[in-house]
């Protein structure tokens, strides 16, 4: 059961955080160490350069300039104000539709709402039936369905409303949608092409003895789509390579601590047990066993 006072308390959290999120924002946002974060179009079109560049060393990585803080909220009329090419054009295609979103919120929720204060708060503010079931309840339940008994015709303005309300929020959705992919068709007529968007991943690539997985795809494309076919790139799982360059470079230097073992004590030849770390096993030439060891890894 919540009263208008837990509301309260989770409404004053609620905001509280909000703020505090945003003010950590806005902080961030103004340090020369983020600037890249924030503003990487801008980089991109070689626009602004980066201001932890120069200056004393502390100035690279905190924003010193105390009137900047002053105004840090400043971008956000702009950007509300500011019209969609020119916001596509300043900051992205993916910050235009996301200050869509919140406009999406805006035409779902606030007609909503009008509504249900208008038509289902009355419909449930105006019965008794709580009172009359003797159980515990707040001002706030008065303002919910169980406040209307049981078998009333009331009922019908909540499926009534529970239609116009997913209605609404279709339409709107559907007109959204229909809005973002001509904004994002618009954006990808306007830039200039880009290798990515005309990529075709290919994957499990049947083996074949007598070609490699390059002459495969090549000649399946050129056989299959002569007209479209450009070039292909192999991509390998790297994994495994990079495990047995590391065991490569281990016992590299393995290898070298063993050879200049051996060159101060010409006397007596350095060994090694080939068992598990070295504990167990027969013994070897620890320099023979190392470069036959490297010797294997490269070829593998």
């Amino acid at each position: 059961m919540a009263t208008i006072e837990d509301i309260g308390v989770s409404a004053a959290i609620n905001i509280l955080s909000a703020v505090i999120f945003l003010l950590a924002f806005a902080f961030l946002r103004l340090q020369p160490i983020n600037d890249r974060v924030y503003f990487p179009k801008w980089y991109l079109k070689g626009s602004r350069q980066s201001p932890s560049h120069g200056g004393a060393f502390v100035r690279k990585f905190v924003n010193l300039d105390m009137r900047s803080y002053l105004k840090f909220l400043s971008w956000m009329p702009a950007a509300l104000q500011m019209p969609e090419d020119e916001l596509i054009s300043h900051a992205g295609l993916d910050s235009a539709v996301y200050l869509r979103i919140y406009l999406t919120g805006l035409k779902i929720f606030v007609p909503i709402t009008i509504l249900a204060f208008l038509v289902l708060v009355p419909v449930n503010w105006t019965n008794d039936t709580l009172e009359g079931l003797k159980v515990e309840h707040s001002d706030i339940d008065k303002l919910s369905i169980s406040n209307i008994p049981f078998g009333s015709k009331r009922f019908i303005a909540h499926l009534t409303m529970a239609y116009v309300f997913t209605f609404w929020t279709c339409y709107v959705l559907l007109r959204e949608y229909e809005i973002v992919a001509t904004m994002r068709l618009r954006f990808l007529a306007s830039e200039k092409r880009r290798p990515d968007q005309f990529t075709v991943l290919v994957r499990n690539i049947p083996p074949d003895p007598d070609e490699s997985i390059g002459e495969l795809a090549e000649h399946f494309f050129l056989v299959n789509h002569p007209d479209h076919y450009l070039t292909h790139q192999v991509v390998y799982n790297a994994n495994k390579l990079a495990k047995l360059v590391k065991e490569k470079k281990k016992m590299q230097n393995w290898l070298d601590y063993y050879q200049l073992k051996y060159e101060r004590n010409t006397s007596k030849r350095p060994t090694v047990k080939t068992g598990f770390l070295g504990c167990f096993g027969s013994k070897v030439d620890a320099v023979e066993h190392c470069a036959s060891e490297i010797e294997r890894i490269e070829k593998e």
